[in-house]
């Protein structure tokens, strides 16, 4: 299993941000084929304190074949301009295998 993690810096107008994530790339993303789970979590601090990171997105595939099938499709690609769109600038996108 792969996971594909994007890493979000906080953003200058959080409610703004929040609002379109949760309400219209939240539900893109989801759309990707081959996506076995996707979870999203809001960082609240570090355990030295604040924080400078917003959210953290972990999406799980079988493969990494998967993984880039799901990229390459319509609904990756309209993932992927949105995210540029909103959240360029505040972005990290990473790939990962999952050892259990």
């Amino acid at each position: 299993m792969v996971k594909l993690i994007a890493i979000y810096r906080k953003p200058e107008d959080v409610e703004a941000f929040n609002e379109h994530y949760f309400n219209t790339h939240s539900p893109l993303a989801a759309k990707m084929p081959g996506l076995v789970k996707m979870e999203v979590g809001t960082i609240y601090g570090t355990p030295m304190g604040e924080s400078d990171l917003h959210l953290i997105c972990e999406m799980y595939f079988e493969s990494k074949e998967a993984l880039k099938a799901a990229l390459s499709s319509a609904e990756g690609k309209a993932s992927g301009k949105d995210l540029m769109g909103f959240a360029g600038k505040v972005v990290s996108m990473h790939m990962a295998e999952v050892h259990e």
